[in-house]
């Protein structure tokens, strides 16, 4: 062979044939040599293909792909190389030579590679730092990491409670078990709560999750013993076993409007247990939550929510709004009551800002600072039309999102203690959610279904950074009525859901970042951008025939309806792309010539987009 061998394979013998043709060797010269086994000439190389690094682990398997032959599965050579990184090649079964090579980064350490079978069909299971499953779906081939635990080793396994089941080896664990569903995404671990949950907070320090809950017309578990008590005072008949039924199966009772039930919880999402729970009282509902580490406080945190009394969502109005200031103790496991500070609104968002607490309180954006006694409000900026409902920081620039009136850029001058409001939007939106791309970019969704992403120019950006007083910005005069400046509309797409919370995230270690979007509706989407302006006009053409080619089941026009409310800017649709793979060959090839590649090239592209993804 030339050089020291480290790991071969061969793949399972066809249906009536007598031997497999084929024998992939992987050798220390970080090469992978196809061999023949047939009689005429044993032992022939055939084809070589050069690796980045030496080979760890190689797997011959036939698995169906219809997006290269819908009739006939095809013979993939899978090769784990020493550095983490697998590659997947097209093993051509009339001459052996290899074609079609794709890759991918699995993890930081070797990748092995097992054989299994999967519902049937035969799959691939990748192990390295992370384990990875691939296999057939509804006939295109899928690659999944999986949600479990890292596993060192891993075989096929068979008993008669687990027919198609896998055992693998996770330190000094043995685990077995199955895929139940080769369609499901992610993996969902369901946590019962009280209330229907407003907000979610994950602790910078610990593996801990914080939720306020609140629910309308819904009665406390205070105010539905005041009025069991009420009724029994008064000589009715109360029916004891009704009243205890547990409101997990049963709901809890109707009340009439203007009753509120809140609660704030801690959970350890490890255990997907509540380890801490406190009722709010008196009717009070919340709204909002933060924590914070006060700079007068350093070595503390502090857990501050946002409550109204009772609130009407119809107008809007309340008795009255509170900031509930709790000190986090026993590794962040349990909360203590320090004070509480009376607001004239309802606190709709907070976030923590240099060390002190930047607050929506209605139409009002305050700092507050911590007191022995209650919060103390250190600056106010009033200029907000309707409510505050979002907030997101970077240095001193504050993010505010209106409910009717999109995004405000405002800026905190420490030296004249200034609230100041120097940008907004030019259109009119109802924010739900929103999140910072960089310091002069946001991306946004609203109560319509749509994304959009707005800009500010970076002069503008400069101009306001480089006065330490904010003077200039306070006498500038405003434009049309708002701001003195306004943002730039860089994207706008139309979801159909209603964007719930909107995150900057990276998905993998390692990996590009990408806007992660939840939906009320279940929807979980991401927006993964482009790198070059090469890839932009590849996907933009591919979209485009896509539209032509692959109608909607509905008969709606696709443009028309990511066009819905404002005309699509600068996104192009992942999902319909993927529909490329369904087409027939005849589609494919017409379209793949039209973008001067060939279909292999095409999904290629396609799989690579996805790769960035996850």
């Amino acid at each position: 062979m030339g050089a020291e061998v480290l790991t071969m394979s061969i793949a399972e013998v066809p249906e009536g044939r007598q031997r497999t043709p084929y024998l992939a060797v992987g050798c220390a010269d970080s090469t992978v040599q196809i061999v023949s086994l047939d009689p005429d000439s044993t032992l022939e190389t055939l084809s070589l293909q050069a690796l980045t690094a030496p080979p760890s682990s190689i797997v011959v398997a036939e698995i169906l792909d219809a997006s290269i032959d819908k009739h006939h599965p095809t013979l993939f050579v899978n090769i784990g190389l020493q550095n983490g990184v697998l590659l997947r090649t097209v093993l051509d079964s009339i001459s052996g030579q290899l074609t079609d090579t794709r890759t991918r980064f699995l993890g930081s350490r070797p990748v092995q590679l097992t054989r299994v079978p999967i519902h049937g069909s035969p799959a691939i299971l990748a192990l390295s730092s992370r384990s990875w499953l691939n296999y057939t779906h509804q006939n295109m081939l899928q690659f999944t990491p999986l949600i479990f635990d890292t596993l060192d080793h891993a075989w096929s396994f068979s008993a008669e409670l687990c027919p198609e089941g896998l055992i693998g080896i996770t330190g000094n664990s043995l685990r077995i078990f199955t895929f139940p569903k080769l369609g499901t995404k992610v993996q969902q671990t369901s946590i019962p709560l009280s209330y229907t949950p407003r907000k979610l907070l994950t602790s910078p320090t610990h593996k801990l999750l914080y939720t306020i809950e609140s629910d309308h017309r819904t009665l406390s578990p205070s105010a539905q013993a005041k009025l069991l008590a009420d009724q029994k005072a008064a000589g009715m008949d109360v029916d004891e076993e009704v009243a205890e039924l547990p409101a997990e199966v049963f709901g809890l009772p109707r009340a009439a409007a203007g009753n509120w039930a809140s609660c704030v919880r801690i959970i350890d999402p490890v255990e997907a247990t509540t380890i801490f729970k406190l009722d709010f009282e008196n009717n009070e509902a919340a709204f909002s939550v933060a924590l914070v580490n006060f700079h007068t406080s350093k070595d503390e945190t502090h857990l501050v929510v946002g409550t109204g009394q009772d609130t009407t969502l119809a107008p809007r109005t309340c008795k009255s709004g509170f900031l509930t200031t709790y000190k986090v103790l026993e590794d962040g496991r349990s909360l203590e009551f320090l004070h509480k500070t009376e607001t004239d609104d309802v606190p709709t968002a907070l976030l923590a800002f240099q060390g002190r607490l930047v607050a929506g309180v209605g139409k009002a954006l305050r700092i507050y600072d911590l007191g022995k006694k209650k919060l103390l409000r250190k600056a106010e900026n009033k200029s907000f039309a309707t409510m505050v409902t979002t907030l997101n920081t970077q240095g001193s620039r504050i993010i505010v999102g209106d409910v009717q009136e999109s995004i405000h850029y405002a800026v905190y001058k420490a030296p004249e203690n200034r609230l100041i409001v120097f940008a907004d939007d030019t259109s009119p939106r109802w924010t739900t959610a929103a999140t910072m791309v960089d310091y002069e970019t946001v991306a946004a969704g609203d109560k319509f279904g749509n994304l959009f992403i707005n800009r500010l120019p970076k002069n503008v950006s400069e101009e306001v950074d480089d006065d330490p007083t904010g003077a200039s910005i306070m006498h500038e005069k405003g434009y049309l009525m708002g701001a003195p400046h306004r943002t730039g509309l860089i994207a706008h797409y139309h979801v159909g859901d209603i964007i719930t919370s909107i995150q900057k995230v990276s998905l993998v270690a390692g990996g590009r970042e990408v806007l992660l979007y939840t939906g009320v509706m279940g929807t979980v989407g991401v927006l993964v951008p482009f790198v070059s302006n090469e890839d932009v006009d590849f996907f933009s053409t591919l979209e485009m025939h896509l539209r032509t080619e692959a109608p909607s089941l509905v008969g709606r026009d696709h443009l028309a309806y990511r066009s819905a409310y404002a005309p699509v800017k600068s996104v192009v649709d992942g999902d319909l792309c993927n529909q490329f793979g369904l087409l027939s060959m005849q589609k494919q090839a017409g379209i793949a010539g039209d973008t001067d590649r060939t279909v292999a090239e095409v999904l290629k592209k396609l799989e690579q987009a996805a790769g960035h993804a996850w």
